[in-house]
């Protein structure tokens, strides 16, 4: 199985395989995925219920997939205020907001609590802009943000985000504090051995291969099957599998770099710190440094799955690692000697509004699900476990009556119209993009097309 930088230094540290399942089993819940949303839902839910045989069946290792693979990038949902607010309204905006605020000091609490090396650091998060055009592009969401009193943004020149990123390419930027990076497979492993501590059995190397929708459903793997009280879906993109849930998601890729450590020449350059950074493209570049002077640079380019079909298509080393870091030199020129040692890819589940919907899937209701993080999970999948936490107990309190549960949610077009239709829509965000990084415009059929693209950071700017 091929790994990339971020889970084969967590395995360096932590190689220990759980068993796979093998014959027939029974359990209060069975959650299936070991990443982030199915390692936190598991440790909250045997937190309040010791009693209750909680088991987590995964595919591969616990943290293997989007969990051990993306930036390490943990950031709140004040940028997305205006998208949640769409769905749930203003009072209700606000307090998921605040619940995703929360989850980045509570990722730091837990791993100083649990002594977990995830390599932690809440210096902030840069949102960018890298070209003339993107300059205030956030205005329109603080502007809002100020309005309703909760902007937490702090507004940087053009000589503040080119010292603190060290990038000539910066044409100004805005400041979030409470924001943190992590080392995201350690994160992973270090919940799983919480999880383990707590008595969470744990089944690897077990991928799903039918979920059999009785009263009391059942988990089926090749070599065992668990019945349980309530079953938890939190798969990411692999959750695609299912129907309901298949047009909710575009499965798109998260394609990764990591040159090799230079740690004395990023602190020359004032690129010594650990915020996350990312411009105000939907074609995102985003990026971080590591304790030991790495930079870790991401851009979606890579493959996109068709019909919830994933495969072995991201196991493997990034099809677009060329272009990723092609993209890196071009924000840091004066690094361009510094060589890239480790690529890899990964699946985002991205959903329209790039916002998670949670619910019981089919209407069934002992099988709960959650899908849809787009990309930002690391923190949001935190106080998401609340939520499932919640569903699985069938409780009547604010998390299971969540506006995030049960969304009326645009969904993406069947296949093979998706599929198409992300490549040509992509590929017009990229040229359009590209154009206005020379100050041009594109043609009217590209930005068209571009147009079509899910929600990102930056909000839709109305004509």
């Amino acid at each position: 199985m091929y790994r990339g930088f971020w889970y084969a230094q967590a395995l360096d540290l932590d190689s220990h395989l759980a068993p796979s399942l093998e014959g027939n089993e029974h359990a209060d819940v069975c959650i299936v995925g070991g990443g982030y949303l199915g390692l936190w839902s598991a440790i909250r839910l045997k937190q309040a219920h010791p009693e209750w045989r909680i088991v987590i069946v995964e595919r591969d290792r616990c943290g293997s997939g989007a969990s051990g693979r993306n930036g390490g990038i943990a950031t709140n949902w004040w940028a997305k205020y205006l998208s949640v607010m769409s769905i749930c309204g203003e009072k209700e905006a606000r307090r998921i907001c605040e619940a995703a605020e929360s989850a980045i000091d509570e990722i730091g609490s837990f791993c100083r609590e649990h002594q977990i090396d995830a390599q932690y650091r809440k210096d902030g998060w840069l949102w960018t802009a890298s070209n003339q055009r993107q300059v205030d592009s956030w205005k329109v969401l603080t502007d809002n943000l100020e309005r309703h009193g909760v902007n937490p943004f702090q507004q940087l020149t053009r000589e503040q985000v080119r010292q603190r990123t060290g990038s000539p390419r910066m044409m100004g930027g805005i400041f979030d504090p409470n924001a943190a990076t992590v080392q995201p497979a350690m994160l992973a492993r270090g919940l799983r051995r919480v999880a383990l501590k707590l008595g969470v059995v744990i089944y690897e190397k077990s991928p799903l291969t039918h979920l059999e929708r009785s009263e009391r459903p059942i988990v089926h793997t090749a070599r065992g099957q668990i019945q349980a009280k309530k079953v938890v879906v939190a798969m990411n993109a692999w959750g695609a599998q299912f129907p309901e849930l298949r047009r909710m998601i575009a499965i798109m890729s998260s394609d990764m770099v990591a040159t090799a450590p230079v740690k004395n020449r990023l602190d020359q350059i004032g690129f010594s710190g650990g915020e996350c950074i990312t411009d105000s493209r939907t074609v995102l570049n985003y990026y971080r440094n590591t304790p030991d002077g790495r930079i870790v640079f991401g851009k979606p380019l890579g493959q996109f799955g068709f019909a919830g079909q994933i495969g072995d298509l991201y196991e493997r080393p990034s099809p677009a690692a060329e272009k990723v870091a092609a993209e890196m030199y071009r924000f840091y020129p004066q690094l361009a000697d510094v060589p890239v040692v480790s690529n890899w890819t990964g699946p985002i589940d991205r959903a329209m509004k790039g916002l998670p919907n949670f619910g019981q899937l089919g209407g069934h209701p002992n099988i709960v699900f959650g899908i849809g993080f787009s990309g930002n999970g690391v923190a949001t999948t935190v106080f998401a476990s609340r939520i499932i936490k919640s569903l699985v107990e069938e409780a009547n309190d604010e998390w299971a009556n969540c506006g995030l549960v049960n969304q009326k949610m645009k969904l993406f077009p069947p296949e093979p119209f998706r599929f198409i239709g992300a490549h040509l829509v992509r590929d017009a965000l990229v040229r359009k993009e590209s154009l206005e990084d020379a100050d041009q415009d594109a043609s009217f059929v590209t930005s068209q097309l571009a147009a079509l693209a899910p929600a990102g950071y930056v909000p839709a700017q109305k004509k």
